[in-house]
């Protein structure tokens, strides 16, 4: 917005010259002024002030017997004097606004005027004559889309936030907009509602160009890291690092996804900067498949913090995408001793039990793990998934079930619940869930990834 200069704020006063001390003929003259003004009075609409200034001026000069005769005369001849004047006064004064008045532009012409001060970015101009296009015309979208932009250009939030809204419920395909009231609400701290319109953006079929999606999928991430999303806020993050390559803001953001800190880069406790900074730096070069640096800052982070909760389910993270899984479950036993209450430790055991085929081990740390999260999808999926290789078909659906019931979009859930229904021989149920599974792997994207207990991929394996 422009500034208003505050010397436009006031009205200067009018120069004049202070008379001098000296005696002056104004208090004789005061009665005759007062007279006069009583006379000046008289043929304009101003009869009470005319009545008040002649009986002021008989009380300066009682000898003026006169102007008594103004008080009723003037009285009793008003109403048949001035009232017939009124029709032709208003009229005139109608005729003088319209004569000077600028004529008022059509809603095309305001359209056009926008859009040309937009081009030749004259924003301050395209913003005003937007207002004034939709002011006219509420139900024009493409205004209030263009407004929104360009006050989000100019980080008038609110404003911009506002703007888009009136798009949204106008626009039948609104696309990428969601992500555009998203940012707003992110940057005006409505976490809430800025994590609703961004998952609404990213199940819409058009996310805009590169670098909104850029943007609107690294606020989003921030956010999953926030409502505890870690492994997919991860696969975000190490998206934009294999794209976008190293900054310190990425850094941060992969660090307290790694050490689950549910906080924002701005606003976790200063004595966590280091660890976070060691983990992104880990999680950052292990992204890229660049091993040895990645582990470098590991095993730094392991020597200063080893004894702090998430550090060894951290590297156990990291040494599982390198295809160690023996040396990565002995790190999640690590942080089980530290942390003897960490489901998500005890699932990633359970799966390494799963693939080495101790299934009891995995079946009673997952079913732990759901006791400690009944509320959580991966805690019924990986405990469905040790039944089910157990031979434990009915018990494994009925899990499975309670799963995809959480996480109805989470293709990994439907796949193994086929097969267990084709255990059970209830073909017709197996069909349906594959046909689920297939799908929903054709519509997921980038932004869409990981669903819930997908053992089969990392959340720091870039998608491919």
């Amino acid at each position: 917005m422009t500034a208003i200069p505050a010397s436009s704020l006031f009205v200067p006063r009018a120069s004049f010259s202070p008379r001098s001390a000296r005696s002056s003929p104004w208090s004789a003259l005061s009665r005759h002024r007062t007279a006069k003004a009583a006379k000046r009075a008289r043929p304009r609409n101003h009869r009470n002030a005319a009545i008040q200034v002649s009986a002021q001026a008989l009380k300066l000069k009682p000898e003026w017997s006169r102007d008594s005769r103004h008080l009723g005369v003037f009285s009793s001849c008003y109403s048949s004097f001035m009232l017939p004047v009124f029709p032709l006064l208003a009229l005139l004064s109608l005729a003088a606004s319209a004569a000077t008045a600028p004529p008022q532009k059509s809603f095309d012409e305001i359209a056009r005027q926008a859009d040309r001060a937009r081009v030749a970015d004259r924003m301050t101009e395209a913003i005003s004559l937007y207002r004034e296009g939709v002011r006219l015309r509420p139900s024009w979208n493409e205004g209030w889309l263009w407004l929104g932009n360009l006050l989000y250009d100019q980080d008038r939030f609110p404003e911009a936030q506002a703007s888009f809204t009136h798009f949204l419920a106008l626009a039948p395909k609104p696309g990428p907009v969601w992500a555009l009231k998203g940012l707003c609400e992110f940057e005006l701290r409505d976490f809430a509602h800025s994590l609703q319109d961004l998952d609404t953006w990213v199940h819409g079929n058009y996310h805009g160009d590169n670098d909104l999606t850029d943007v609107a999928a690294f606020h989003w991430a921030l956010l999953l890291t926030r409502e505890r999303h870690f492994a997919q806020a991860l696969y975000l993050l190490a998206d934009r690092a294999q794209h976008k390559g190293e900054s310190p803001l990425l850094v941060e953001a992969m660090g307290l996804a790694s050490l689950r800190l549910p906080n924002l880069p701005e606003d976790y406790p200063p004595e966590f900067r280091e660890r976070v900074w060691l983990a992104g730096k880990a999680a950052f070069y292990t992204s890229g498949h660049e091993f040895d640096h990645g582990q470098e800052y590991a095993r730094r982070l392991l020597s200063a913090y080893g004894q702090q909760p998430e550090v060894h389910y951290f590297q156990g993270t990291l040494l599982k995408l390198q295809r160690m899984p023996a040396e990565a479950a002995q790190e999640f036993r690590k942080e089980l001793q530290i942390s003897p209450q960490h489901a998500s430790a005890m699932l990633e055991l359970a799966q390494i039990d799963i693939d080495f085929g101790q299934l009891n081990e995995a079946v009673s740390l997952a079913r732990h793990a759901a006791q400690l999260e009944p509320t959580n999808p991966d805690t019924h999926h990986i405990l469905g998934r040790a039944l089910l290789v157990a031979g434990q078909a009915a018990e494994s659906a009925q899990e499975l079930e309670l799963a995809e019931r959480l996480a109805p979009d989470a293709s990994a859930i439907h796949f193994h619940l086929a097969k267990a229904y084709q255990g059970l021989g209830r073909k017709e149920d197996a069909q349906r869930e594959m046909a689920a599974y297939v799908s929903i792997k054709k519509k997921e994207g980038i932004l869409e990834r990981p669903q819930p207990a997908q053992n089969t991929e990392h959340p720091l394996e870039a998608p491919k």
